[in-house]
């Protein structure tokens, strides 16, 4: 269950630097490639003539060229040319929005008329020089419903992530839950605690101090359908949090970028953004492994969570007070399927 007519990550620029890409997004199949000027494109990963994946072909001056018998598609999903035969008269296969913004490469799965480039997140970091970026990608066999979950609630940090961003004040600090506009935030604050190793590397990397009580804090923020941006970070206690001075803390933007494949199958693009130190490509590169192992120790979670809920699809799942952003988060999910199946029923496309 996901909605199409949004903005999804469909792959990074290095995966289609050199070949096509064939990927399924939303249950489509699609073959993204460079096209004329090296624009990012994307069509049906179907030949017209015999059903070949256009994704094993390769691409020859800016014209996706089928693998199996040298078929020339254009970006608009038009058969262009082929070796000694008439094509243009060829049906056309669909063609998809695609925008290359922020590090990412993003299409629009839905109905092309609706596709709103104002409609992609803002990406502070991608054009700022004092921030700095590193992150990379899974492909993770669940829902993509249960990575929302488990981002809009991080209590799971305590038992998943013990030996890196957990700690027991995650049990003890309630977390708040409100819904503004399209997007749900759920917040934590844990005030004079000790910080966990990942934020003691952290602060080690700022230059401050990694063993004093510190103030930290997880501000979730889920915009639909698949986009979870998280401040987090630790201030040295009693400097005023979330809002305190950069000197006296260490800060960044968790990001997560979700596409479904399938039901239950996903993409994941994650990464942390930092307004401190930006130009330390070390420090980047250390945050950037330290928090893909804290990713991985998600990956192995969830689909075990997967597995079992395939196995016992009878049993419902529970709710409680730490869950309401996931809740909310699906709400959410549901309202924008439901409007889109009522407007296909009314127009009849």
């Amino acid at each position: 269950m996901f909605p199409k007519n949004a903005w999804y990550v469909a792959c990074t620029p290095d995966e289609i630097e050199h070949k096509p890409l064939g990927r399924t997004i939303c249950g489509e199949q699609v073959a993204l490639y460079r096209a004329q000027d090296g624009i990012a494109a994307a069509v049906d990963d179907f030949c017209p003539h015999r059903g070949a994946p256009l994704s094993l072909g390769r691409v020859v001056d800016g014209k996706l060229v089928c693998g199996y018998h040298g078929l020339e598609m254009g970006r608009d999903g038009r058969a262009v040319a082929m070796p000694g035969q008439r094509v243009r008269g060829f049906p056309c296969i669909r063609s998809y929005p695609v925008i290359e913004r922020g590090g990412f490469v993003w299409i629009w799965p839905g109905d092309p008329t609706q596709a709103d480039p104002a409609r992609l997140p803002h990406m502070e970091w991608a054009d700022n020089p004092d921030w700095a970026f590193g992150g990379g990608r899974y492909y993770i066999r669940c829902d993509y419903r249960l990575m929302i979950d488990n981002l809009m609630d991080l209590t799971h940090e305590k038992y998943v992530h013990a030996d890196s961003i957990g700690q027991k004040e995650l049990d003890e600090a309630a977390p708040t839950t409100r819904v503004e506009g399209n997007t749900v935030i759920t917040g934590r604050f844990m005030e004079n605690i000790m910080p966990p190793p990942f934020w003691q590397a952290a602060l080690r990397g700022n230059k401050l101090a990694d063993d004093v009580p510190c103030d930290r804090w997880q501000i979730c923020r889920f915009s639909a359908p698949g986009q979870v941006l998280i401040d987090v970070g630790v201030a040295h206690a009693g400097k005023g949090g979330f809002d305190a001075d950069p000197a006296v803390k260490a800060a960044g933007t968790v990001v997560d970028f979700i596409t479904p494949e399938s039901e239950t199958t996903m993409w994941y693009f994650w990464g942390m953004a930092r307004n401190f130190e930006p130009r330390d490509a070390a420090l980047t590169a250390r945050i950037r492994e330290a928090q893909g192992k804290v990713f991985s120790e998600d990956l192995e979670m969830l689909e075990s969570q997967q597995r079992n809920l395939l196995r016992w699809p009878e049993r419902k799942l529970l709710s409680l007070n730490t869950d309401l952003g996931g809740v909310q988060a699906r709400r959410m999910l549901e309202r924008l399927v439901e409007q889109e199946r009522s407007t296909t029923a009314q127009t009849g496309t």
